[in-house]
């Protein structure tokens, strides 16, 4: 039997999603602040400290775990959705930009998965979000994450997003996968997280893919994203600082025809 809420869900959506959940009389969602999309009349809406994962807690230990959560970029509060209705209700969580939702059972993933900051959307009460330390100082310092990443714990349904299209990789043990340290979404704990160096003076110099890898062990499950959101960011600012040569003369706009941009 499951420790946390069992909700049920749908997402829906392609290129900016948004996941439906269906709550029982009693049953809670948690989500992060800003999230919300729309419920029916009978859900109660409350903001709390930490995650709500731990009932008897205290003050101390709440402000430890909104403590924790601050770490990672997330806000103080998180805030609860029940159904305090007699039928099924609905409540609904939109994607903060471009990408997909990734639903994750922790029951069926050994009860932890690890992912980037900010990655957490909302999950089923009595899951449990906390903080991943990257022990190796490369790592930490190299992994496109920073020492400090987001750990999901419990039994329950939780949901995360990350940029564009999101690819799932099922790695054998030993098996090894090298990935862009940016691309790195989430992974389950079997997993094994390290940064390598790219070889070679020309790939470090002219290849414009930066200086490591992340490399990712099996056995375990990994899910990749095409898109990070810092990269996303990187060419919106490129775009709206430059100026583009198409703007201000026919002949500008015709070399922009011709290199392609």
């Amino acid at each position: 039997m499951r420790r946390n809420h069992e909700i049920d869900y749908r997402i829906y959506g392609e290129e900016i999603q948004i996941v439906e959940i269906e709550l029982d009389p009693q049953e809670t969602a948690i989500a992060e602040s800003g999230s919300f999309m729309m419920m029916d009349q009978d859900i109660q809406m409350q903001t709390m400290f930490g995650d709500g994962s731990q009932a008897n807690q205290g003050i101390f230990g709440k402000l430890v775990s909104a403590g924790k959560r601050m770490l990672t970029g997330e806000s103080l509060f998180m805030t609860a959705f029940t159904n305090m209705g007699q039928g099924k209700k609905k409540v609904s969580f939109a994607a903060p930009y471009p990408g997909k939702i990734i639903p994750m059972d922790l029951q069926r993933m050994g009860g932890k998965v690890i992912c980037q900051k900010d990655a957490f959307l909302c999950a089923a009460k009595g899951v449990s979000i906390g903080i991943e330390w990257q022990r190796k100082l490369g790592t930490g310092i190299f992994g496109g994450e920073g020492f400090i990443m987001e750990k999901l714990e419990g039994d329950g349904m939780a949901f995360v997003h990350a940029g564009g299209m999101v690819i799932e990789r099922d790695l054998l043990p030993g098996q090894v996968l090298k990935i862009d340290t940016g691309c790195v979404v989430a992974y389950t704990s079997g997993v094994h997280f390290d940064v390598e160096f790219v070889k070679g003076i020309r790939n470090m110099v002219f290849g414009g893919e930066g200086l490591f890898f992340a490399t990712l062990r099996g056995p375990g499950k990994v899910w990749i994203q095409s898109l990070p959101i810092s990269r996303m960011a990187a060419r919106l600012v490129s775009y709206g600082t430059g100026k583009r040569k198409e703007e201000g003369s026919i002949l500008g706009g015709l070399g922009n025809l011709l290199d392609g941009d």
